[in-house]
């Protein structure tokens, strides 16, 4: 089977993107992937799994099917889907055929969605993956974002699809919770007391590289320390610029930082702080690892 699709609407950041390429921070280039992982496999639970989708941003996408047919499923955050005018239950899939349009448009919550099908996305794979790193130009189309007017052709078949999981658009809320980082013990206690008791807010300064936390209380408006030796960082890191600027970094992070992490948001709460829109509030809340290792488990079964 095949199928080609045009993108009639892309917001910027729009963009093709699978499990990320593992294994490629020891050579420089961070892993990509979905910002919502649990979002984008759901979209491929939904729509039949086959390899890759399409990630994109709050301003929603819209393409029409030039050619073939196939399955669409769509998750993450909560978005409004239409099928030709139509409007489908979110998250859900549809069966498009040759014409259809489906077009997603902003709802209530969420920076990121994601649409998969029930075929693989036909784009060459950069050092084992299609991830789209913009910063890199690797993988997706030309290693750039997607544009009006690119076309996307889908090739071979997906897994069908189970019977639909229960599911809820409902945003889950509670702080986010973090590991204390490596540099933590450069801070002094009272602001370590402080950065625990102090709710921040996201800033409109977010990217797929990072996510800028304004700081009302100024957490860290005295932070003396500036910056260090350059060493390895992860997703979810929480490095503290030398303004004073607290950032998190995102899935295209840089490989490595020479300014100080506090902490580390983890892995079970990623996807949720990545959703959190411009404007909304967070506070972080220190767990020990082996509770964070619990706490991905538990979500994984």
């Amino acid at each position: 089977m095949s199928a080609v699709l045009a993108i009639l609407r892309a917001a910027p950041l729009t963009s093709v993107q699978d499990e990320g390429r593992a294994g490629m921070l020891r050579h420089g280039i961070s892993a990509s992937g979905p910002m919502d992982r649990e979002a984008f496999a759901l979209a491929g639970q939904l729509g039949g799994a086959g390899n890759g989708g399409i990630e994109f941003t709050t301003a929603g996408i819209e393409i029409r099917l030039s050619s073939g047919q196939c399955r669409v499923g769509f998750a993450g955050g909560y978005f409004v889907a239409r099928v030709n005018g139509v409007v489908c239950p979110w998250p859900g899939s549809v069966e498009l055929a040759e014409g259809d349009r489906l077009a997603i448009t902003p709802g209530g919550s969420g920076n990121y969605g994601y649409i998969r099908f029930d075929a693989d996305i036909a784009v060459p794979l950069v050092l084992g993956s299609m991830a789209t790193n913009s910063r890199a130009r690797l993988g997706g189309v030309d290693g750039r974002s997607l544009r009006v007017g690119d076309v996307i052709e889908l090739k071979g078949r997906g897994n069908a699809p189970p019977a639909a999981p229960a599911l809820s658009t409902e945003p889950e809320s509670g702080p986010i919770h973090v590991t204390w980082g490596l540099h933590a013990d450069l801070f002094p206690h009272g602001v370590r007391q402080r950065f625990v008791e102090t709710v921040f807010v996201i800033s409109s300064r977010l990217d797929r590289l990072g996510v800028r936390l304004d700081d009302p209380e100024g957490v860290f408006a005295e932070t003396a320390i500036l910056s260090l030796a350059s060493d390895a960082i992860v997703p979810g890191d929480i490095q503290i610029l030398g303004d004073g600027t607290p950032i998190v970094l995102m899935r295209d992070h840089q490989p490595t930082g020479g300014y100080p992490r506090i902490a580390t948001i983890i892995s079970a709460d990623f996807d949720r702080f990545a959703q959190l829109r411009p404007g909304t509030s967070v506070a972080f809340e220190p767990v020990t690892v082996e509770h964070a290792h619990a706490l991905l488990r538990s979500r994984q079964t």
